[in-house]
């Protein structure tokens, strides 16, 4: 084969980004960009028949809304990357949610200390699923069960299964510590007006992308995801890169305990126990976005404002909320089939 032939061939496009009859084209626009045209047909339905959906105000209600979920979501994706799945990001918000709030109430420590302590809370935890996983073995779904077991027992044990509040009564006396202003900001405070949160979300979406698509530790990580085997006798460290993209998990998880407690003020028995569901199907949903088919930072980020959209639409309706778990599941389910599907995929 001369060079260029060879030229000729790496520069041509694969077969699945030049689709050639009609039917393909169109299942082709429907894989690369169905749930990003959906997303967008139902700004502009909700945006004409509600007139307050339009609104700027409501658009930060919204991304205020999602921006716990995507960070959870893109720390659980990282996981996703290298084939494993941590199903402890929703202990771990509620872990760091009590430990936050016990830290300033009870303990009376300054704000930055709680939220060092967070951190530091959430990156052990990553270790832990590590270890289990990489050292002990266990398979990633049992191990990141048994930490949500022990992070939710943890949780209870630490506070007597009691909330944690300003004034509330330990061992028969009233605490004096409280939540400090500097810690609710991060959760309610604004900048040039808008919320915190979704500064903090934005920040975090757009680092994880870079680091995923465009620096060596991403694209080994995207890797180990793709043939452990095969990066393993390529000289990549495969284990080392597991635990990282466990602590990574863990680190944003507990990100978003951090916002969740600051948001709340209180620390909340389970407040975290939701987010590993919506998390989870904000991070699936995200297979879908672009024709990605793999786990993916702005994708998982997408997926969160996906269904923050919908269920904001559908509350300015009047829908019955009990009907909400339905649509997501459903929009969950037809994401997993618009990315999954050979029909849509065409592979060759």
């Amino acid at each position: 084969m001369t060079d260029e032939q060879q030229r000729l061939e790496t520069s041509a496009p694969a077969s699945s980004d030049s689709p050639r009859s009609v039917a393909e084209r169109i299942l082709w626009v429907a894989y690369k960009y169905g749930l990003l045209i959906v997303l967008g047909a139902m700004i502009l339905y909700f945006a004409d028949t509600e007139e307050a959906f339009g609104t700027w105000r409501n658009t930060l209600v919204v991304l205020q809304s999602v921006a716990i979920v995507a960070i959870v979501a893109i720390g659980v994706t990282v996981s996703l990357v290298v084939d494993g799945f941590d199903l402890s990001i929703g202990s771990n918000v509620g872990f760091v949610v009590m430990l936050t709030a016990l830290a300033m109430v009870r303990f009376e420590l300054p704000g930055p200390v709680a939220v060092l302590l967070a951190l530091a809370a959430g990156a052990l935890i990553g270790l832990f699923n590590g270890f289990l996983i990489v050292k002990a073995r266990v398979p990633d779904l049992l191990a990141t069960l048994g930490t949500l077991f022990v992070l939710e027992g943890l949780a209870l044990i630490m506070t007597s299964g009691q909330s944690v509040a300003a004034g509330m009564t330990v061992g028969g006396k009233i605490t004096e510590g409280r939540f400090t202003n500097d810690f609710l900001w991060l959760g309610r405070g604004k900048v040039l007006g808008v919320p915190v949160p979704v500064i903090i979300m934005i920040a975090l979406a757009i680092g994880m992308v870079v680091f995923l698509n465009r620096t060596r530790w991403g694209r080994i990580l995207y890797a180990i995801g793709g043939n452990r085997e095969a990066a393993r006798l390529a000289g990549i460290r495969v284990n080392r890169y597991r635990v990282l993209a466990y602590v990574i998990s863990g680190v944003f998880a507990s990100i978003g305990g951090i916002l969740l407690s600051a948001r709340l003020g209180r620390g909340d028995v389970g407040a975290g126990a939701p987010l590993l569901l919506e998390a989870v199907a904000a991070a699936l949903i995200g297979f879908a976005v672009l024709g990605a088919n793999r786990p993916n930072a702005f994708g998982s980020a997408i997926g969160a404002l996906f269904v923050g959209v919908m269920l904001n639409g559908l509350t300015m309706k009047n829908a019955p909320y009990y009907t909400q778990d339905f649509v997501k599941g459903t929009l969950l389910v037809a994401a997993l089939v618009l990315s999954f599907s050979v029909v849509f995929r065409k592979e060759r």
